[in-house]
């Protein structure tokens, strides 16, 4: 996570108290100084001292004079920080999963698309849209492959795919064996569906 610039002051100054730079009742260098050592305006000091001082780290005296008040705050303040961190961290990881399983999902629905326009396989049944049903726990199927189940046979209706969490099997193989969770693609007559849940659920 990118922090502003007094707050990374802050942090640095922090990680300074910890790492015994500096020692309980020691005064720092005055707003000019910092700001002369840290590239930054007095503003920007005065932000980072402001935080500090919130936090029970540094004294700040009328004069404007800047005392370490606090070794265990400064240590509490970084372990913050870290956990900021990592919390940004784990936001980005969720974002990152969120966009991918947006794009999963567009690519599952492009595919399906496309087997439907160009599979030899199912050009006599072009008129029917496909139909996704989830494998629940309580299905007598789990563990069964789909040449096991004589599933087209059964239901007249056929497995284009089978999503399993991230995964996507195009056409899958009559040994694909059928777990929970699993769902299914099928495509058959819309006016059968019933059949096929009736049969999952045997």
């Amino acid at each position: 996570m990118k922090l502003a610039a007094y707050q990374s002051i802050a942090t640095d100054i922090a990680k300074r108290i910890v790492n015994e730079d500096f020692h309980i009742g020691d005064k720092i260098s005055g707003r000019t100084l910092l700001a002369g050592q840290y590239a930054v305006s007095p503003e920007t000091i005065r932000k980072a001292i402001g935080l500090l001082k919130s936090a029970n780290i540094v004294t700040v005296s009328q004069g404007k004079e800047i005392k370490i008040s606090s070794l265990e705050q400064a240590r509490l303040f970084i372990a913050h920080q870290k956990e900021m961190d990592s919390a940004y961290s784990l936001k980005q990881e969720l974002e990152l999963l969120v966009k991918e399983k947006e794009e999963i999902d567009q690519r599952f629905h492009n595919i399906t698309n496309k087997i439907m326009q160009y599979s030899d396989r199912l050009k006599n049944i072009m008129p029917y849209n496909p139909i996704e049903i989830n494998i629940t726990a309580t299905s007598t199927i789990i563990g069964k492959s789909l040449q096991e189940l004589n599933f087209r046979q059964e239901t007249g209706h056929l497995v284009i795919a089978i999503r399993r969490g991230t995964h996507v099997f195009i056409a899958p193989d009559p040994n694909e064996r059928l777990w929970e969770n699993d769902r299914i693609v099928v495509i058959g007559p819309t006016n059968c569906i019933e059949l096929v849940k009736m049969f999952l659920k045997k």
